[in-house]
């Protein structure tokens, strides 16, 4: 008789059944094992489990000089998430739930647990499938945990449920995300617009705890009225969210104000016909150290997840002359809330009204194709999909050759840079200035000397072909902006 298998060489695998129940359990080989020693049925049975553990993605602290002080502070958390296995691969579930707990670390927290179940669809109770929400518990409990975090954003009822099953606080990707933004925003428009993103959230999602914070007023309870004393009323839910609405409408009109001060500088430039560039991209693609290596503006630069939400606009100049200004702007991410594109349209404006859009992209990341069509899904919803678009591959450093290749060879307009060392800062400032918009009127004019600022006005918003120094003038034929024009006219030649 041979021995039991020791149980700690395999992995523990729940059986997707359609009963759903967390007693049915296989153990399956850990990876490692010979494939070929199993049956079809047991390959077939690991195609199908549910729970899998994702490891690496559990963040004990190291540093024993902050134990004391990250303790206090720090949410211990179970990562969980589904996979749809019809619309994404293993690794496009693994990149999600790696990133998930990056935004867990960036709100906060620790992550204790990282799991995700194979389901054809989401639970649309429960999220996860109900049988598996035990096992969530136990895990809760094990590992101590006090929220859990969930991959994709929940309808209210699944929610409820999951709190009423697990016992502790449960989120979703959505409330993590505006969580974070709630933490960086600086700017007045900025906490505004986070504030309100929120409160569009929250709105759906309101609870009342208690028989007396959903019951109207009547009989005894209201004063002893009794029959005939019973009025229309508000329950406590519906008081809170007409005091939503009140606020949100505030909030939108303190944005309609804001945008019409961002609106005016915005004419501004264009009536003086200066080009915008708008630097965007994922988050953490190195945006703003990239604005600071071509402008020297000297923005916040971090290595943490929305780290810029404030978006800052530099005044740069060309090395024809020509003036332009270049914006850093919020970064985005996978399934970025609606609510937040919704709340940033103004400061997302910067992107779609500009002349040129800089992608940035971290070559370094384990799926930098997923960063662009995640990035460009966002600019389609607001409406920048047909402005230009120079693809910046950023952290050549850090990147692998082989993926960088392969990012040019799919983005043949692109540039390989390392915004940290400097590399390449040359070329993309070069292939910047190469697709700004070129003035649309040809001019032909003789300057006398006294006219010096139409000289320098021509530097800064034209393009010059030739320039001659004559003793009747100074002789210049280039191309510039019909405001211009119209000024050079009288000079005509």
């Amino acid at each position: 008789m041979t021995n039991a298998p020791d149980l700690t060489d395999f992995s523990l695998r729940a059986e997707l059944e359609q009963t759903d129940d967390w007693d049915d359990v296989a153990l399956v080989p850990a990876d490692g094992d010979d494939p070929e020693e199993h049956s079809l049925g047991a390959m077939e049975l690991a195609e199908r489990h549910a729970l899998r553990r994702v490891a690496g993605l559990r963040t004990e602290l190291e540093d024993v000089t902050e134990v004391e002080y990250r303790q206090l502070r720090l949410e211990r958390v179970v990562l969980v998430g589904v996979w749809s296995s019809g619309e994404q691969s293993q690794v496009d579930v693994e990149n999600s739930m790696a990133e998930l707990a990056l935004l867990a670390e960036t709100a906060g927290s620790e992550v204790l647990e990282a799991i995700y179940q194979r389901r054809q669809a989401p639970d649309p109770a429960t999220y996860i499938g109900r049988g598996k929400v035990e096992a969530i518990k136990e895990i809760v409990a094990a590992s101590g945990a006090d929220t859990v975090i969930c991959d994709g954003e929940l309808a209210p009822s699944q929610l409820r449920n999951l709190e009423d099953r697990i016992g502790v606080k449960v989120v979703d990707r959505t409330a993590l995300i505006l969580d974070i933004f709630a933490q960086h925003a600086k700017s007045r428009e900025g906490q505004v617009q986070v504030e309100l993103a929120q409160l569009n959230y929250m709105k759906q999602r309101l609870r009342g705890w208690g028989g007396n914070l959903s019951r109207q007023a009547g009989g005894r309870v209201a004063g002893g009225a009794g029959i005939g004393g019973r009025g229309p009323g508000e329950t406590k839910i519906e008081t809170d969210r007409r005091r939503i609405n009140t606020k949100i409408a505030k909030l939108r009109r303190d944005l309609a104000e804001m945008k019409g001060t961002r609106d005016t500088k915005r004419q501004e430039r264009r009536r003086h016909q200066v080009p915008a560039v708008a630097i965007a991209g994922y988050t953490n693609a190195g945006k703003s150290s990239l604005l600071n290596r071509l402008t020297g503006a000297g923005v916040l630069v971090e290595d943490a997840l929305f780290a810029t939400l404030d978006p800052t606009t530099r005044r740069t100049q060309a090395a024809d002359g020509r003036v332009y200004t270049m914006s850093d702007t919020v970064g985005f991410v996978r399934h970025l809330p609606h609510q937040l594109v919704e709340a940033f349209r103004s400061t997302l404006e910067e992107v779609a009204d500009a002349d040129l859009i800089v992608h940035v992209v971290d070559g370094s990341h384990a799926d930098p194709e997923g960063q662009l069509a995640a990035v460009r899904e966002v600019f389609h919803e607001i409406g920048a999909i047909g402005v230009p678009e120079l693809v910046v591959i950023n952290k050549a450093d850090l990147a692998d050759p082989i993926v960088v290749g392969r990012i040019q060879r799919s983005e043949p307009h692109s540039v390989v840079v390392s915004a940290r060392t400097g590399a390449g800062i040359e070329d993309a400032i070069a292939a910047v200035e190469a697709d700004l918009p070129r003035p649309a009127v040809e001019f032909h004019a003789l300057l006398p000397y006294s006219r010096g600022d139409l000289v320098n006005k021509i530097h800064q918003a034209g393009e010059i072909d030739s320039l001659e120094h004559t003793a009747e003038g100074t002789r210049i034929k280039g191309r510039t902006s019909e405001l211009l024009a119209a000024e050079l006219a009288d000079f005509a030649v």
